[in-house]
């Protein structure tokens, strides 16, 4: 399966008043078409910094200091992303309703992107937008495309949104966190949809997210972030079966199931380690962590466990027998 994405070694700092921040340290992972990868952590591991890299949207003091990240064949960190935003690659934001434009009616949003990069006409624009919006599931599309985003629930701008991203069928879209906020029926309506609008098109899928047990229903693959690591990558059974990584590990102890109670949650020991340091060790993991060895100071290297296994870790968990 050839690779919509391909990310390789990408860092990321921002400059602040308080120093450096190196928020991601060489971060490389690849997704196929129709594919969906979900990156997980907990806040502050990364994940969204990723996708605003991906897309150029980093804030004003954040810079790419180093790797690669193609779509295609399309370097996306020396193309003009103005032409690929929207047409190529799509995003959904956290807060949909803080996304969308307060002060235009949501259905000449959707026109807009049309317009753009969808090959719509000035003309049929407005009845594909309506149209986008009954793809979505939105009830009575032509009054509601007059609508304005706060007049809209959570669930309805979140959809908004989906139909946004999608106008012009892009390979790849990056879902940050896209259930937040929303009830859990809506929550599984969301998901549902972009899992349709994947497999009509074979749109390649990054889901965003902290929730461990959504990644492990919805994504074939899960990336594990942490500090601006990715400390294991492995397809969603087997990270979830044998993890081999103390941090996976620990997160998937302290997910909540229907079968188990809170008396067996266990917390993550510490917090993410402060990443204007200077002297921040190779893993950033190493405080944290139970096994930690003195080697566990030396360079820090990915190791394949196994085709499409692979963990950032000196000391890996033992393979379950």
């Amino acid at each position: 399966m050839s690779a919509v994405l391909r990310v390789q070694d990408l860092s990321v700092a921002f400059h602040t008043r308080g120093g450096v921040v190196r928020a991601l340290d060489r971060v490389g992972f690849s997704l196929g078409a129709g594919e969906t990868m979900a990156l997980v952590g907990e806040s502050g591991s990364g994940k969204s910094v990723t996708a605003y890299a991906i897309m150029g949207l980093l804030e004003a003091a954040g810079r790419v200091t180093g790797g690669q990240a193609w779509l295609g064949e399309t370097d996306l960190l020396a193309a003009d992303l103005s032409r690929i935003r929207g047409r190529r690659v799509a995003m959904i934001f956290q807060n949909p309703r803080a996304a969308l434009n307060p002060i235009r009616a949501v259905g000449a949003q959707i026109a807009d992107v049309l317009r753009r990069h969808g090959g719509a006409s000035r003309f049929n624009a407005g009845a594909r937008a309506i149209e986008a919006l009954r793809a979505v599931g939105i009830p009575d599309p032509a009054r509601r495309a007059k609508a304005y985003p706060f007049e809209l629930s959570g669930g309805m701008c979140q959809r908004v949104m989906i139909a946004i991203a999608v106008a012009a069928n892009p390979e790849l879209l990056i879902a940050d966190e896209p259930t937040t906020g929303l009830d859990v029926t809506t929550q599984a309506v969301v998901m549902d949809l972009i899992q349709a609008m994947a497999a009509r098109t074979g749109m390649a899928t990054i889901l965003i997210t902290h929730d461990l047990a959504l990644a492990a229903e919805r994504a074939q693959r899960i990336a594990v972030m942490h500090a601006g690591h990715v400390v294991e990558e492995a397809d969603t059974a087997t990270l979830l079966a044998q993890p081999r990584h103390p941090y996976t590990a620990r997160l998937i102890a302290a997910t909540p199931t229907a079968a188990g109670s809170l008396d067996d949650l266990q917390s993550v020991p510490g917090g993410l380690p402060d990443l204007r340091r200077d002297d921040t060790p190779p893993c950033r993991y190493a405080a944290r962590c139970e096994r930690r060895l003195a080697s566990c100071d030396g360079a820090l290297s990915v190791r394949a466990l196994a085709p499409g296994h692979q963990v950032a870790c000196t000391n890996p968990l033992e393979a379950a027998a």
